[in-house]
């Protein structure tokens, strides 16, 4: 990883862990905006890296429910 990517990603886990725990699923978007000011690449990079958690944050969450889905219809 670049310098670039590295700092991106370690912003974007803290603001990940804010977003969770303040419930506000957009504060990545004005972390976004002071990154961009100084630097659009860094901004780019933590953007990806907001996006992927997020993904990755909805996949698990649709797997659960796939899961608890199939534990009603087995009856257990």
């Amino acid at each position: 990883m670049s310098l670039a990517e590295d700092l991106a990603d370690k912003l974007a886990e803290d603001t990940f862990k804010i977003m969770q725990a303040s419930g506000d699923d957009r504060f990545f978007m004005e972390v976004a905006a002071i990154i961009g000011a100084s630097s659009t690449t860094l901004e780019e990079a933590f953007l990806t890296s907001i996006r992927v958690r997020m993904a990755e944050q909805r996949a698990r969450a649709f797997l659960m429910e796939r899961v608890a889905q199939m534990e009603r219809e087995a009856g257990l």
